[in-house]
């Protein structure tokens, strides 16, 4: 079944273009995805807001949480309304780096290798319990994640768009993990903590567990679209007064006192673009000040690093989040934003 939109648009199509959409469209490809989730999915479905952004930017998401509560079915649900390939990676200590980018196989009849590719050649690609495997092994996600490819013998293999990888870890059990190295945990552009359903979702999943009512997703839009629309993302507008505000949120978390390790330059480029797709995905082409904080606590948590003398007291990131969100300086001049939003649409335009 195609997806036609009001504007008679076939998300689904591949043949659509950057140059055919605008942030209406993505708003209204987000709410359609909405729509087909809540027919399978129970609970916290704002986690798929977080999983739409990132998707948008060509980010990763890493999910934490206790085992059974539907991570693995949250991400292929996910997966299939996009319409796109979808790849489980269930980590454990034995697992070697080619188990993941793939190895070349010598072939005796024709005495030649051809390449076996691994799980990760995907689109969305869930890497299961992530902190089960060792350093070596999670190393090997990691030019995948920034780079967009995978090096196998020597020979660079590009990845197709879109990819995210939806990485899950399990707080509670540590026996047999092995923790994600800073490195690692700050190619994660989002960090999102699944707690357990509420006690009226909690009935609600009891009795459809105990009486199943069939629903099947149906596919929104196309990975092409999807590329698309990452596009018109990249051309939402931030005015130098939101900007300065993201530069002031990294400042403070490198001088708090509190913090041996604060945000990078790449927490940096994180809150932008986690900003620019807020804004896309609720039909604006420009940021304002509540797309910056309400991804604070998804950007900025799993990037410090307290002093031991602040956890003895009891500090956590998200007191020290929310600290610096609470000092900071937000514009609040639309008049005069507005206006400039104006004249750089204008700009774009000459340009075109």
């Amino acid at each position: 079944m195609s997806n036609t939109s009001a504007k008679g648009k076939d998300f689904t199509s591949d043949e659509i273009t950057y140059e055919m959409l605008d942030v209406s469209d993505i708003a209204r490809a987000y709410q359609q995805i909405m729509g087909e989730i809540r027919k399978v999915y129970i609970g916290r479905t704002e986690i798929f807001e977080m999983l739409w952004i990132a998707m948008l930017t060509g980010k990763h998401v890493y999910l934490e949480g206790v085992p059974g509560i539907g991570k693995t079915y949250m991400a292929n649900s996910f997966s299939q309304c996009l319409g796109t390939e979808f790849s489980r990676i269930q980590f454990t200590p034995d697992m070697l780096p080619s188990d993941i980018v793939g190895t070349n196989i010598f072939n005796p009849k024709t005495g030649t290798f051809r390449l076996k590719k691994g799980p990760i050649f995907g689109n969305v690609i869930l890497a299961d319990e992530v902190n089960r495997a060792p350093p070596k092994t999670q190393s090997a996600m990691l030019e995948a994640m920034g780079e967009g490819q995978v090096s196998i013998e020597g020979e660079t293999h590009r990845l197709e768009k879109p990819f995210v990888v939806l990485a899950t870890a399990n707080p509670v059990e540590q026996e047999g993990t092995y923790p994600l190295p800073e490195a690692q945990l700050d190619r994660f552009m989002i960090k999102v903590i699944i707690h357990h359903s509420s006690p009226d979702d909690e009935l609600r999943i009891i009795k459809f567990k105990n009486e199943p009512v069939p629903a099947k997703i149906r596919q929104v839009v196309s990975p092409q679209t999807i590329v698309a629309m990452m596009d018109v993302v990249k051309r939402v507008y931030v005015c130098p007064e939101i900007l300065e505000m993201i530069r002031d949120i990294t400042v403070a978390t490198r001088t708090d006192p509190r913090l041996i390790l604060g945000c990078s330059p790449r927490g940096s480029e994180s809150l932008l673009l986690s900003g620019k797709s807020r804004a896309a995905i609720h039909g604006r082409d420009f940021v304002i000040p509540d797309d910056i904080i309400l991804m604070i606590p998804h950007i900025v948590h799993h990037r410090l690093i307290l002093k031991p003398e602040a956890e003895l007291e009891g500090i956590t990131q998200i007191r020290i989040s929310e600290d610096i969100r609470d000092s900071l300086s937000i514009p609040v001049d639309p008049v005069e934003e507005e206006m400039v939003y104006e004249e750089y649409i204008e700009e774009i335009d000459d340009e075109d």
